[in-house]
């Protein structure tokens, strides 16, 4: 068992967002889903705590009411290996949700993610401080991240 859990706050959608989240990533599923009952606070039956893993990594989502919501201070940072990979998170994740900037968007569930090819991380760190700031120029003007952009202005 994981040390840390990072434990995630829904008003009433956490067994949907669990569900929805483990469609997207390999090693993901559904753990266990424990129910309110007769004593509330929730609905009898309703889901109450779901945990899931997402690509091996466990959560915990609390049907929690809508006291509180989330904010853009917390998002997950997802490391992907292709432009593809990039694409169809983007795709999935966007729906019904919204873009932000330099790879960040909010799901329909108003959890912010980072959807972020790995060579990003790569041009920025460019030993020649010219490209690696030709690439920063480059991504702090998108939206979703696109490697062939970046690389085009890496070059100059």
């Amino acid at each position: 068992m994981q040390k840390i859990t990072t434990y995630l706050w829904f008003d009433n959608q956490a067994e949907e967002a669990a569900a929805f989240y483990t469609s997207l990533f390999k090693d993901s599923r559904v753990l266990e889903v424990h129910r309110y009952g007769d004593a509330g606070p929730g609905p009898a039956g309703t889901a109450m705590i779901v945990t899931f893993e997402l690509a091996g990594q466990r959560f915990i989502a609390l049907n929690g009411g809508p006291q509180f919501t989330f904010t853009e201070a917390v998002s997950l940072y997802v490391d992907c290996d292709s432009q593809e990979e990039v694409e169809e998170l983007w795709a999935r994740l966007t729906e019904g949700g919204e873009e932000s900037h330099c790879g960040w968007l909010k799901d329909k569930y108003g959890l912010s993610w980072q959807i972020i090819p790995r060579r990003l991380q790569e041009l920025l760190s460019d030993p020649d401080p010219a490209r690696a700031q030709r690439a920063m120029q480059a991504m702090l003007g998108m939206q979703k991240i696109d490697v062939a952009a970046l690389e085009a202005a890496a070059n100059g």
